[in-house]
């Protein structure tokens, strides 16, 4: 006879761990909700077609211009890529144009569903406005920026590959990464070249001015109409010169090549390592704040239009101008722009905003720049994500569905 008292294998009750959870009050966005905004945005056509086109299109095709130039007249262009070609890229075209298509991106997603007549659908799943809102982060950042990846990467391959092989310094090739008295020395070597082609100014500032005057004098540069550079010369002294020796022209070509050292320095046949790498990070967070202001503001007015006039307005008229201008009583103010704090955090070497720059592993690249701390900097670009993030937010949350 069977033990009835024996343990069977009777299932128990379903206790209140085995009973999902409802987690459409949560306001963290779960993997489908973040999919689904990611095809929202990968769908519209026109949209991504446009971001292509300026991400990966304008550089795209400048650089393929120059290559056919120059394999066609190699004597009249110069190679495709180098440093300078590198240089103002990243600074001049996809700095501007990857925060604005990012911007663009950004106020579509935040302003879609309202346009679009979805938005009374969303919330009436029971979803937190609060999730849908977040969702929209990852989702938009999957699009932008592997896009600015993409086009950074053309850029870095063809500025490196079609490089230069010799460096041009005020039209006269120079040899690579000379110290300043190997840089003297060259100069030496070379007097004609140097006092024709450098640029300078004699005056009580240059040491050995007074012989500096007829060394320049003894050497013949091409006077003819059209002909040869223009040479500043503001030396005091007798009307007639004697004729300068050798030694004294040597002498005068060392003192030039010293002045004009320092932008030396700055030259070089195409972009380090190290300086891509902090480019395209540096790239990347100027998209990534675009969007998330774009996201913010599109959801705080309802509307794409305004909210990418108003972005292309900040970028490319408000910041330039608040970022150089000096004016006392709103300097504090001035730093709150996202565009300078952003500018002080580029590379050394990058030209942004019109400034100039240190070359590789220098300092902070532009001078011309409102004076701002790194620290100020990161602060007012954390300031902007957080609060443009809670704006948006809010205005989702309290939307009248």
């Amino acid at each position: 006879m069977a033990d009835i008292g024996a343990t069977g294998s009777t299932p128990s009750p379903a206790g209140p761990a085995d009973v999902s959870h409802d987690r459409r009050g949560s306001w963290i966005p779960t993997a489908g909700m973040i999919a689904t905004r990611f095809m929202e945005l990968r769908k519209r056509r026109g949209l991504m077609v446009a971001l292509i086109l300026v991400t990966i299109g304008i550089p795209t095709v400048f650089l393929v211009i120059r290559l056919l130039l120059h394999a066609f007249a190699p004597h009249s262009y110069g190679p495709a890529g180098g440093y300078d070609v590198f240089t103002g890229l990243v600074a001049g075209v996809l700095y501007v144009f990857g925060f604005i298509v990012a911007a663009t991106l950004g106020a579509t997603a935040g302003s879609i569903d309202l346009t679009e007549g979805m938005f009374r659908h969303l919330v009436v799943t029971g979803r937190s406005r609060l999730a849908i809102y977040v969702a929209r982060i990852p989702a938009g950042l999957a699009v932008i920026v592997p896009l600015v990846a993409v086009g950074f990467t053309i850029v870095c391959a063809v500025c490196v590959f079609a490089a230069p092989t010799r460096l041009s310094f005020n039209g006269v090739n120079v040899p690579l990464n000379l110290s300043r008295a190997g840089f003297e020395g060259w100069a030496a070597d070379h007097p004609d070249e140097v006092i024709c082609n450098f640029g300078f100014s004699i005056g009580p500032s240059v040491p050995n001015s007074s012989t500096i005057g007829p060394a320049v004098n003894s050497v013949p540069c091409g006077n003819s109409p059209g002909g040869g550079p223009t040479i500043v010369k503001q030396s005091p002294g007798s009307q007639v010169q004697p004729q300068a020796s050798q030694a004294q022209i040597r002498e005068a070509a060392r003192v030039i090549a010293g002045v004009n050292y320092s932008g030396y320095t700055t030259k070089f046949l195409y972009p380090s390592d190290s300086l891509m790498v902090r480019s395209g990070l540096w790239l990347e967070l100027e998209a990534c704040i675009g969007f998330v202001v774009g996201l913010g503001l599109g959801s705080l007015i309802g509307q794409r239009t305004v909210a990418v006039i108003m972005m292309i307005v900040l970028e490319v008229i408000l910041t330039p101008i608040l970022s150089r201008a000096r004016l006392p009583h709103l300097a504090n103010l001035q730093r709150a722009v996202v565009g300078l704090a952003t500018a002080h955090l580029a590379p050394g070497g990058l030209p942004v905003l019109g400034g100039g720059g240190g070359g590789p592993g220098g300092g902070a690249g532009n001078p011309r720049l409102l004076p701002e701390s790194t620290t100020v900097a990161v602060c007012v670009i954390i300031a902007w994500l957080v609060g443009w993030t809670i704006l948006g937010a809010w205005r989702m949350m309290t939307r009248d569905a």
